[in-house]
C-alpha cells in the first residue's frame, strides 16, 4: 500500500456483510471546500451502516461499490478550503454522505466535525459522538426535559438508548426504560434508569401505566418504530412530547403512513422528529428547498458537542461501549450486532 492508496472495507452488492465486504485498496480521498480528511484511530457501528451493507431505506442513496461508516474518531489529515483550523485536531465526524468511515482515510464535512480532547480516552472517545448528540437533540432540544418529569426510553441497552437514559438522568427525570433481556435489564439498572422493564416479559405500556399512577410518562425517546409505537401512545400522557429519530425495528415501514393522525389527535400529545443531522447555512438552505428537511446549524452542533464533552469530562455520563473490534473484524461485529447480540456500541479499532 502506497501513499496513493487506503485499506477500506467495501461492497459491490447489497447482502450479509460477512459475504458481500470485501478489504480492498481504494484511492486516498481528497477534502474539497469545507471538508475535511480523518483518518480513523476508530470506527463505531451504527445501524446505518447495516441498511447500506444489506440494503435497507436510507435517506441519502448512493452507488456500488460502497464504503459504508457514517461515524469515525480520528486525527485531521488534510483540510479544505474554509476547514483548515481541523488541521492536525483529534476530533469525531460525521462522514459525507454518511459512508466511508470503514476505511483508513475519509472525507468528513467539517461542520459534523468535532474536536474531542486528550482526556477522553478510546473507546469511549470513539463511542459518545452520535448517541448523545442525538439524545440531547431529542430530550433537550426538543423535548424541553425538566428535573422532575418522567421518560420512558426504548432500546435502553443500546448506543443512543443508553445515552439518553444517562442524560435524562442526569437532568433529573424519573427514567423507565425498555430492554429486550435480563442481561440488558442489568447494564441499564447500572446507568441509572429507576424501572427497566424486559419487554420480552411483560407489556412495557402496563408497567408504565403502573408506574405513573395511571397518567403515562412525560417524554417518550423512541429510536425503535413501529414495534413499540402503538404502545407508546398509550404510555404517554396528556400534553405529553413523543421523539421519533429512529426505526430500529423496521425500516422497511419508515417512509409508509404507520403513524396515524387520528391516533395523535385522541392522544394529545406533541409529536417531535429529531434528527442528526449539522450544516453550513447554505447547504441547510438547499436541503430545505430540495427536500424539505430541516437540519441543525453547524453552530448548534458546536454548543452541544461542547456540553457532552464536559459531561463525558466530569464523569457524569459514560458511553456504554459493548466491545472493540479489531479493523479486520468489521464484518462479523456488524453481523453480531444486526443479530441483537450486542450492548452498547461496538468499537472498531485501527
Amino acid at each position: 500500500m502506497g501513499d496513493e492508496t487506503v485499506r477500506a472495507w467495501q461492497a459491490a452488492e447489497f447482502g450479509p456483510p460477512t459475504e458481500v465486504l470485501r478489504l480492498v485498496e481504494v484511492p486516498r480521498p481528497v477534502p474539497g471546500p469545507g471538508e475535511v480528511v480523518v483518518r480513523p484511530q476508530a470506527v463505531p457501528l451504527n445501524l446505518n451502516d447495516l441498511e447500506r451493507i444489506a440494503g435497507g431505506p436510507v435517506m441519502v442513496p448512493v452507488e456500488h461499490p460502497i464504503v459504508p461508516g457514517m461515524e469515525v474518531m480520528g486525527v485531521v489529515e488534510a483540510c479544505g478550503e474554509g476547514a483548515e483550523g481541523l488541521a492536525g485536531r483529534r476530533v469525531v465526524a460525521t462522514t459525507k454522505q454518511a459512508c466511508g468511515g470503514w476505511a483508513e482515510a475519509v472525507v468528513c464535512p467539517a461542520a459534523s466535525t468535532f474536536p474531542v480532547p486528550d482526556s477522553i480516552a478510546l473507546p469511549d472517545a470513539a463511542a459518545f459522538y452520535f448517541p448523545f448528540h442525538l439524545a440531547w437533540l431529542g430530550l433537550v432540544d426538543r423535548a424541553h426535559l425538566q428535573a422532575g418529569e418522567t421518560v420512558l426510553v426504548h432500546a435502553a441497552a443500546g448506543g443512543s438508548g443508553s445515552a439518553a437514559v444517562q442524560l435524562a438522568t442526569h437532568l433529573g427525570a424519573r427514567v423507565l426504560a425498555t430492554v429486550g433481556s435480563a442481561e440488558k435489564a442489568a447494564v441499564v439498572r447500572d446507568l441509572g434508569a429507576d424501572v427497566v422493564i424486559d419487554r420480552t416479559a411483560e407489556a412495557f405500556e402496563e408497567v408504565v401505566l403502573a408506574e405513573t399512577g395511571g397518567e403515562g410518562v412525560d417524554v417518550v425517546f423512541d429510536n425503535v418504530g413501529e414495534a413499540v409505537f402503538e404502545a407508546s401512545l398509550k404510555a404517554t400522557a396528556y400534553d405529553g412530547r413523543y421523539l421519533m429519530m429512529g426505526f430500529a425495528s423496521n425500516k422497511a415501514v419508515a417512509d409508509e403512513p404507520f403513524v396515524v393522525p387520528r391516533r395523535v389527535i385522541l392522544s394529545n400529545i406533541k409529536l417531535a422528529g429529531v434528527l442528526f443531522a449539522y450544516a453550513p447555512d447554505d447547504v441547510r438552505s438547499l436541503v430545505k428547498q430540495a427536500m424539505g428537511w430541516n437540519f441543525a446549524s453547524a453552530e448548534r452542533g458546536a454548543a452541544i458537542h461542547r456540553e457532552v464533552v464536559a459531561l463525558v469530562e466530569q464523569g457524569a455520563v459514560r458511553p456504554l461501549v459493548g466491545e472493540t473490534v479489531a479493523f479486520e473484524d468489521l464484518p462479523a461485529a456488524m453481523e453480531r450486532m444486526a443479530a441483537g447480540r450486542t450492548i452498547g456500541r461496538t468499537v472498531a479499532l485501527l
